[in-house]
């Protein structure tokens, strides 16, 4: 059995669709949803997520053919929590075919894995390793307060200089949010709005 069959791990959903939100916005993208998270944030939209126990293994051979078959180029990693787990095996396996890994993660966990862009939206909740903060291609910051700026500024100043820095209006509180988050940007223009137009596209 090849090293690729020993690191099952689990899959919430798996689907090819458009990347949302942040840097790749708009680019065909396919998403792996691992299960498993203990960030607990109270406004995440995939709650049902958070239990590992509650979702089929996938072997990393298994999720590496259905990438493949899709087409996609791009594989985004998100969860819950995808940090939570090894991706040692699976992003080196997607390299070998020349796909492209990207992990949407809290930082909340060192990086195991070989990734071609790192998406790090910090929480309170369990707040990011400092390990992890000089590794992001991007620092997403969801707005669901005023107080969340002065947040977003404290890991800005942590992350690289060629870091992408964007700003996300929680989307059940998007009415109050966008017009401080659209003053904010253009008060303070290192930062950029990210909203997640996958619902407005009305796709996954």
């Amino acid at each position: 059995m090849s090293a690729m069959d020993t690191a099952p791990l689990p899959v919430m959903e798996h689907f090819y669709t458009i990347q949302g939100e942040g840097y790749y916005q708009g680019r065909a993208a396919y998403f792996v949803r691992l299960g498993g998270c203990d960030v607990g944030c109270p406004w995440c939209d995939v709650k049902e997520s958070w239990d590992a126990d509650a979702h089929p293994q996938m072997s990393v051979q298994q999720i590496v053919d259905a990438v493949e078959e899709a087409g996609a180029k791009i594989c985004v990693i998100t969860g819950g929590e995808p940090l939570m787990y090894d991706l040692t095996a699976l992003t080196s396996a997607l390299r070998d075919k020349g796909i492209r890994s990207h992990i949407e993660t809290s930082g909340a966990y060192p990086a195991r894995g070989t990734f071609d862009w790192i998406t790090v939206s910090p929480k309170r909740y369990k707040p990011p390793v400092e390990s992890i903060l000089p590794l992001a291609s991007e620092l997403k910051i969801v707005i669901n307060h005023r107080n969340d700026f002065r947040w977003a500024e404290q890991y800005a100043a942590k992350v690289s200089a060629s870091c992408k820095l964007f700003l996300s209006p929680e989307w059940e509180q998007e009415e109050e949010m966008v017009p401080m988050v659209i003053e904010y940007v253009k008060e303070h223009q290192q930062w950029e709005i990210s909203l997640q137009i996958h619902k407005y596209l009305n796709v996954p």
